[in-house]
């Protein structure tokens, strides 16, 4: 089938209605002002908002994209939101999503790079608490509607089950990639012959040839861009293969990428110790990814390029990676989960990935926030808002935070 060919499919399994870059930025940067508690929280805030509320994307493709963005190294939740941009408004539309997401947090931390405070005791603020509780109602409610969903029956049930029990007792990434691979593996083998009819419709309009593009554009930089920091002496190319690098070797995103990072950063002298710890606290108080934590790094670097120019290159260094893994993936994804054995091996997968929902609800999000009856009985209200009364999450979150300032207060 032709390029063009492929397109004009593409466009009418995606639906009826393709959306334009500015609805896909108006919802992302929202999404991005509110979805505090880390990158499990933010798969919670997106099944809400993308698959519940406006239908962007459907519950199989959704828990498919999941599924994919554990195997992929790079931060998880953004690559979800990148790939749900792309299937809204094309390459151009995951680019929105991107910076919808990850804007307000990058320009808080920027600020707080120079020198504006505004999060400096942030750590105990009451407000900060109730984003953290609301975070649980959030978890709570993508664990139960995924749960209805992607494990329907006592095999898959079991599944899930198995697997939180598996990352609770090897809480890594390693643990992470195991299990979703044994639940394949399980899945191979009791569900055999998946039937076609539970086989999702949905396509990304990204065809093969930019599919492999990506991907050659991907190991080009990260195996050409080391060899060429050893004989072009320059610091502005040293942070981008540094901050590439650890985009792209980080599996599992959030807080595993910190190590990677101050080896790179503090162990040259680019910055001190103190400085990687303060502007670690100050991420702690913003919503989004914990990768936009490298545009607070680029801004206080002491060696040229810093500032607004040393935030923005480790920015972009730090997250290529994940549009090109993203965007290399995808065609070949549609082709896979086609395959009736591969839904079947899906099936597995889908349910742990609800395992591991269920051990992030667990920790971090749930031993991070409620620490008294007082912070339960505000997670109930948060959980009953969004699951009964339907209010939308940013609702709910400013809620919530204005709830934890009242209990701080008490």
């Amino acid at each position: 089938m032709s390029e063009q060919a492929e397109i004009a499919t593409d466009e009418v399994t995606l639906g009826r209605h393709r959306g334009s870059l500015l609805e896909v930025l108006g919802v992302s940067t929202r999404l991005g002002l509110t979805s505090f508690g880390g990158p499990i929280a933010h798969l919670g805030y997106f099944h809400e908002e993308y698959v519940k509320r406006r239908k962007w994307i459907d519950e199989q493709s959704y828990a498919d994209l999941v599924a994919l963005c554990q195997f992929l190294p790079g931060p998880a939740s953004s690559q979800v939101s990148i790939a749900i941009g792309i299937a809204r408004a094309r390459l151009l539309g995951g680019f929105a999503a991107w910076l919808g997401f990850t804007m307000p947090s990058a320009v808080a931390l920027i600020a707080f790079a120079f020198g504006i405070g505004a999060f400096a005791g942030a750590a105990d603020a009451g407000w900060l608490h109730g984003l953290k509780v609301v975070a649980v109602a959030v978890v709570a409610q993508a664990v139960w509607g995924m749960a209805r969903s992607l494990c329907p029956d006592r095999e898959r049930a079991t599944i899930a089950v198995l697997a939180s029990i598996v990352t609770l007792a090897w809480p890594t990434a390693v643990g992470q990639l195991t299990s979703i691979a044994i639940a394949g593996i399980v899945g191979l083998m009791i569900f055999p012959g998946a039937s076609s009819s539970s086989i999702s419709h949905m396509r990304f309009p990204v065809s093969k040839t930019t599919g492999i593009s990506a991907w050659v554009i991907f190991f080009a930089l990260l195996l050409g861009l080391p060899l060429l920091r050893q004989v072009w002496a320059s610091h502005a190319f040293e942070v981008f293969d540094s901050f590439f690098r650890v985009g792209s070797l980080v599996f599992g995103g959030g807080h595993v990428v910190l190590p990677l990072l101050q080896t790179e950063v503090v162990g040259p002298g680019w910055i001190t110790n103190e400085q990687f710890v303060a502007g670690y606290g100050a991420a702690q108080a913003v919503p989004g990814p914990l990768f936009t934590f490298s545009a607070y790094l680029g801004a206080v670097m002491g060696p040229e390029p810093n500032g607004w120019t040393g935030a923005l290159l480790a920015l972009v260094a730090i997250f290529l990676p994940s549009f090109l893994l993203i965007a290399g993936a995808l065609p070949f994804w549609d082709l896979l989960r086609s395959v009736p054995v591969f839904q079947s091996a899906l099936k597995g997968i889908n349910a742990a990935v609800v395992g591991l929902l269920l051990t992030a609800l667990y920790k971090p999000v749930w031993t991070s926030a409620i620490y008294s009856p007082a912070d339960f009985g505000l997670g109930l209200v948060a959980f009953g808002l969004l699951m009964f009364w339907k209010f939308p999450p940013w609702l709910v979150v400013v809620l919530t935070a204005l709830g934890g300032e009242g209990i701080s207060r008490i």
